[in-house]
């Protein structure tokens, strides 16, 4: 796709997110079933189903701009995933994988908070304002995954990995 407007640049990143939460869809399963401590498993299994919800608001900005919902690869989210399953399957300790696994999320959720942020100024700037609403709903839960595994971390995850 030759990015040659705006409108054009838009619709490239909103396939690219598009594709990295397919990818985490996939990827918090696994990251669910490998977890130890249960405040981590039931983020993972809280944030697939916000996950679902999230996929389906990019289909509904697709929809708006009279496009398919279609991604294109996302090669930061590919190496993000990447790392975690080679962190659930190089590493034997528990609480030291959970570590890994909080940190691979926060990075993913990292990820996309800076992606769907500049999704929500360019819906705005292009005057796309339900686009921008729908986005700025996900960024809002991105945010507070990203403030729960924090939480997570500092209630003594790190520490017990230590």
């Amino acid at each position: 796709m030759a990015v040659k407007t705006m409108e054009d640049l838009f619709l490239h990143t909103l396939k690219d997110v598009y594709h990295a939460e397919k990818q985490v869809l996939r990827a918090l399963p696994k990251m669910a079933k490998k977890a130890a401590t249960p405040q981590l498993k039931d983020a993972f299994e809280t944030h697939r189903t916000e996950t679902e919800g999230q996929v389906e608001r990019l289909e509904q900005v697709f929809e708006m701009l009279g496009k398919r919902a279609q991604g294109k690869p996302c090669a930061a989210m590919e190496g993000l995933v990447e790392e975690s399953k080679e962190a659930m399957e190089e590493i034997e300790d528990k609480q030291v994988l959970d570590a890994a696994l909080l940190s691979d999320a926060q990075a993913v959720e990292h990820y996309e908070i800076s992606r769907y942020g500049t999704l929500v100024a360019w819906a705005n700037q292009l005057g796309m304002k339900d686009a921008s609403r729908l986005l700025e709903q996900t960024l809002v839960e991105e945010k507070k995954t990203d403030q729960l595994l924090s939480k997570i971390a500092l209630s003594g995850l790190n520490q017990k990995a230590a």
